[in-house]
């Protein structure tokens, strides 16, 4: 096998490496095919067999050993904070108007919302404190 093959070989090894790294969304494959391109490279410059093996095994285990806790830090991060909507979700607010099956109104993050109790046969009056389920439109779900 002389030099060209070599890398030609190598290229192919890539290839064939990215095509789990795809299916499975694994990205170590990912980084053995970076291995792979730069064994090639190591190859087309004329390096040995033995050296384009080292350029292989050295890359890819790099590219693992500082990819890996990157990409777990980023995995474990926290979901960012609710906005909008889904900010008043779980929030109490303060009944301001008799709150009922067919409606009513609460105090909510400062601002007056209406409001409907989630169980029809249930009624807040106002001064009770109730918690948001859910955001209807621009009604509040209560209990």
């Amino acid at each position: 096998m002389n030099d060209i093959d070599a890398w030609v070989w190598w290229l192919v090894a890539a290839a064939a490496l990215g095509i789990p790294l795809v299916v499975t969304a694994m990205p170590e494959f990912g980084m053995f095919a970076v291995g792979a391109v730069a064994a090639a490279v190591a190859s087309g410059l004329g390096a040995g067999v033995v050296v384009q093996v080292l350029v292989f095994v050295i890359v890819s285990v790099a590219l693992i050993a500082v990819v890996r806790p990157v990409a777990a830090r980023h995995s474990a991060r926290q979901p960012g904070l609710a906005s909008g909507i889904d900010a008043l979700k779980g929030r109490q607010a303060v009944v301001t108007e008799r709150v009922d099956g067919s409606g009513g109104r609460i105090k909510l993050a400062g601002e007056i919302w209406s409001a409907r109790a989630l169980d029809t046969g249930r009624s807040f009056e106002p001064g009770e404190e109730v918690d948001v389920v859910e955001i209807d439109g621009a009604t509040a779900v209560v209990v």
